[in-house]
């Protein structure tokens, strides 16, 4: 049932199919992965409660192993669909890249969404620093 509702989450959390429309019309770069970035999070911080309880099922996750599996697939499935979609686009970067941008803005919405360091950047150039540092490298 839990992880029925992670899904949930993801679906409601899911891009206006107008978004990814827009922007794979456009030749692929750093600056469109960096909009793509931009839009994940301002979809996952749009209604912060959907966010906060996906983290809170992972967490939960760690302590029940039949959660951890059911859960863990969906966010395998979910990361191998972004892999599908950075590689079809023809974006910077591959799988490795890919992870990398995950794991960093899983941290950016962790602080965004919950007691935060307050460190006071703005969150658009935070995006674009962590696309053009963590993919950048990978592009040349």
């Amino acid at each position: 049932m839990l992880a029925g509702l992670a899904e949930r989450i993801f679906d409601r959390i899911a891009p206006d199919p107008d978004v990814p429309a827009d922007l794979g019309r456009r030749e692929p770069s750093l600056a469109l992965m960096t909009d793509y970035l931009r839009d994940i999070v301002a979809r996952t911080t749009r209604e912060p409660g959907l966010t906060r309880a996906l983290f809170e099922l992972r967490l939960e996750a760690a302590r029940r192993p039949e959660l951890r599996a059911a859960l863990g697939g969906v966010l395998r499935r979910g990361y191998a669909d972004d892999v599908a979609h950075h590689t079809a686009a023809g974006l910077p970067g591959g799988a490795y890249e890919v992870a990398l941008l995950r794991y960093a803005v899983d941290g950016l919405l962790l602080d965004l969404l919950t007691t935060s360091i307050d460190a006071g950047f703005d969150t658009d150039q935070v995006v674009s620093d962590l696309v053009s540092r963590l993919v950048g490298d990978a592009t040349g």
